[in-house]
């Protein structure tokens, strides 16, 4: 499924696939990456399952595919930086291809919106990031799984470096009004995100790694 829409996205700009495949060989090798645990190529496509249930309240499902593919295109842990690198190398991909500069700019927008997550003016932005963030009210399994993958990711930090910070990031989002910005994602997966946060937050209480 994720391959073929990316593939399938391409073709609205190029029939040349040599160009294809050197777009989508690029995005499978930076996903695939050893140091990757959580952003994977299973994340884009439990993201595009998200985005592909509301297509139809999306004024530019073709920008929203694009900031999909490569919103965490690059993701190094030890970096800050890395939406702006990803939204680079989008604008890059994508001007080489002629897309028009509206689609480009407001993909590089979504891109940028996944580094803080605030309300946006643009309802697609606020529709991309809630679907970046609906792992947080998947059942308490999958939350799980996230978590821990999570933590490989940063697997570089001593427990009693990466818990304290993890916590001020859970934390962060309980402190939110709501945590989904967009009333579908929002009666979607509010509550069970909460639940899921606060259970966390407990195991990091209740594990003496603070």
């Amino acid at each position: 499924m994720l391959e073929n829409s990316f593939r399938l996205l391409l073709k609205n700009y190029t029939d040349d696939g040599t160009i294809i495949d050197r777009y989508w060989s690029e995005i499978n090798t930076c996903y695939t990456e050893p140091h990757r645990h959580y952003h994977t190529l299973s994340h884009l496509n439990n993201f595009l399952k998200e985005l592909t249930g509301i297509r139809t309240e999306l004024e530019n499902w073709i920008a929203i595919l694009f900031a999909l593919y490569y919103h965490d295109i690059i993701y190094n842990p030890l970096r800050s930086d890395n939406e702006e690198r990803s939204a680079i190398l989008a604008r890059e991909g994508m001007e080489q291809i002629a897309i028009p500069e509206v689609t480009i700019g407001e993909t590089v927008d979504c891109i940028m919106a996944t580094r803080s997550h605030e309300v946006s003016d643009n309802p697609d932005i606020n529709y991309f990031t809630d679907a970046d963030l609906s792992v947080l009210g998947q059942a308490p399994d999958i939350y799980k799984r996230y978590s821990n993958d999570i933590r490989k990711e940063y697997d570089i930090y001593p427990d009693v470096v990466y818990y304290p910070a993890r916590k001020n990031v859970l934390l962060g989002f309980l402190q939110m009004g709501r945590i989904f910005k967009t009333d579908f994602f929002y009666n979607k997966y509010e509550e069970q995100a909460r639940v899921n946060i606060k259970a966390e937050i407990t195991l990091i209480d209740n594990s003496s790694l603070l």
